[in-house]
């Protein structure tokens, strides 16, 4: 039996690997990308905005409406990680503006507009945050009645055990733990599931150098091309010969979430910690006598974190989807 595509839409900080992430949601036939809202993080908004509109230009899907969201933190000031993506947001790709135009409408409004809408036609929407969750926080907030069109929430940030923006912290719930810890206690408050795409399992999908190479040479601009550069961008930078199609991975999840290892567990944002803040500290714990020994108690909000993947299947459904649909246009 076929099954019918998966409505999704993605709440990105493109990226180049957020851009990884685009091309898959686009281009393969088990997603229905309804939108694609933008936040700042790995650059400033605006970049975010045209860098997005790259992705989708690439792979001729400018039915696809983009808005401009949270252009910062809810506190903190915006710390972008261009160091890690290049000048541009986006591999410093050098490619001429896109000729997409981005929707009118607040990304939180496109948010509740998308969700609403699927509510009104019985379905559900899976929104994938692949980047600092200020708008989901925000909609979450502000509309909750959107939940009735939310079917779950993927999302890559935070990690059960290791951190990259600092020792303790990833960098999507650093740049706004604040926005973390709201978005993740409102969809407990909606029952809205969530899944945790962290550091644990981002970095083990990978792509090789020969394989970006063979991709590079498809040409045109097209959305092959443009996946080939974004990995030999990372092999370069980190002067390795593979490089992770990170973000892209929470993708695969809603494709084939069979691959991916999870256990629902306790969750809680550090907010507070000179040297912890952004932290998302998971309770593996299990003997009573702890939890009920504990000052803080058992935290209230409980997510399926992923503790392993299958790299090699996520890598081959990224890679195979980009050769057989991102190289026309």
């Amino acid at each position: 039996m076929t099954r019918e595509p998966t409505p999704i839409v993605l709440d990105v900080d493109t990226g180049v690997d957020d851009a990884c992430a685009l091309l898959l949601a686009a281009t393969h036939p088990a997603l229905d990308l309804r939108a694609v809202t933008c936040v700042g993080g790995n650059a400033p908004v605006d970049d975010v905005v045209r860098n997005t509109l790259t992705v989708l230009d690439a792979v001729g899907r400018s039915d696809v409406p983009v808005a401009r969201g949270a252009n910062r933190p809810l506190l903190e000031h915006p710390r972008d990680a261009r160091h890690v993506h290049g000048n541009d947001g986006m591999g410093d790709l050098g490619w001429p503006a896109p000729t997409l135009r981005p929707d009118e409408r607040h990304a939180v409004e496109l948010l509740r507009d998308v969700c609403l809408a699927a509510a009104a036609a019985g379905e559900r929407i899976t929104i994938v945050p692949t980047a600092p969750m200020t708008n989901i926080a925000l909609l979450l907030r502000t509309y909750p009645d959107v939940a009735a069109g939310i079917a779950q929430i993927i999302f890559m940030g935070g990690a059960a055990h290791v951190g990259n923006a600092t020792a303790s912290a990833e960098f999507n719930v650093f740049h706004d733990p604040e926005a973390a810890a709201i978005a993740l206690d409102a969809a407990a408050d909606l029952s809205i599931p969530v899944t945790m795409y962290g550091l644990d399992v981002f970095y083990d999908p990978v792509v090789s150098r020969e394989q970006a190479a063979e991709l590079v040479a498809v040409g045109g601009r097209t959305g092959a091309e443009l996946a080939g550069r974004l990995i030999d961008f990372q092999c370069h930078r980190f002067g390795r010969d593979a490089a992770t199609i990170g973000d892209a991975g929470a993708v695969c999840a809603v494709i084939e979430p069979e691959a991916l290892t999870t256990q629902v567990l306790p969750i809680r944002v550090e907010l507070a910690g000179h040297w912890s803040r952004g932290r998302t500290i998971v309770d593996r714990r299990d003997w009573s006598g702890d939890l009920s020994h504990d000052p803080h108690g058992e935290s209230s909000v409980r997510v399926r974190v992923a503790l392993g993947v299958d790299h090699e299947r996520y890598s081959a459904l990224w890679l195979e989807t980009i050769r057989a649909r991102a190289g026309a246009r």
